[in-house]
């Protein structure tokens, strides 16, 4: 059996152009309290670092949200070996922070763990002509993860902001970025990103 290619010794520039959206998953009140692997408090500022640097080159920024009817009437089913949630938490749980949003934002609210299904994520981003995602949020494996598996299937090409992304546990945080985010994107940081938009 053929041994696996090696790692580039050095990864390519990162280019984004006018075709590039910025998505933050989940960074809303209820899921910012959460224990995460990387504070909350730092999630947060680079989500906003990486919104000021998005909307100061025109380009779109995505804050997607997740909420359920006050009835619990649209959650998850729950017939699984670890249920979720069983009844919808307060409005004050899906509240985006105001020092992250900003007038013009597009704001997406899912019911899934994922932002496109039974949303209208992908019309936003089509009709604005966007075919590059970048990505970030809480948590790695649920929100993030499954938002960007959806994305690859519909052949966005994504970028995913490590320091700007943090998950409710360790071994999954670093599956995902170790295992299958390289596979589907390219891995860089806040500071890279924004480098990459300013020139």
């Amino acid at each position: 059996m053929p041994a696996a290619p090696a790692a580039p010794a050095s990864r390519p520039a990162l280019v984004l152009d006018e075709a590039t959206a910025l998505v933050l998953v989940d960074l809303q009140q209820g899921i910012l309290t959460l224990p995460t692997t990387r504070p909350a408090t730092e999630v947060l500022a680079g989500g906003i670092a990486l919104a000021e640097a998005f909307r100061a080159r025109g380009l779109p920024v995505v804050l997607v949200r997740v909420a359920w009817s006050a009835d619990g009437g649209d959650l998850p089913t729950t017939d699984v070996d670890r249920p979720g949630i069983e009844a919808a938490p307060p409005a004050t749980f899906s509240e985006i922070p105001a020092e992250l949003a900003a007038l013009g934002d597009v704001v997406v609210t899912k019911r899934h763990w994922g932002a496109f299904t039974g949303t209208e994520l992908d019309l936003q981003l089509r009709r604005r002509g966007i075919t590059r995602i970048v990505l970030a949020g809480i948590s790695t494996s649920v929100g993030v993860e499954s938002t960007a598996r959806a994305a690859w299937e519909l052949s966005y090409g994504l970028v995913f902001a490590e320091d700007a992304t943090a998950d409710t546990d360790r071994d999954s945080h670093a599956h995902t970025f170790g295992k299958v985010f390289p596979r589907i994107g390219k891995v860089r940081t806040v500071r890279e990103i924004t480098a990459a938009l300013e020139s």
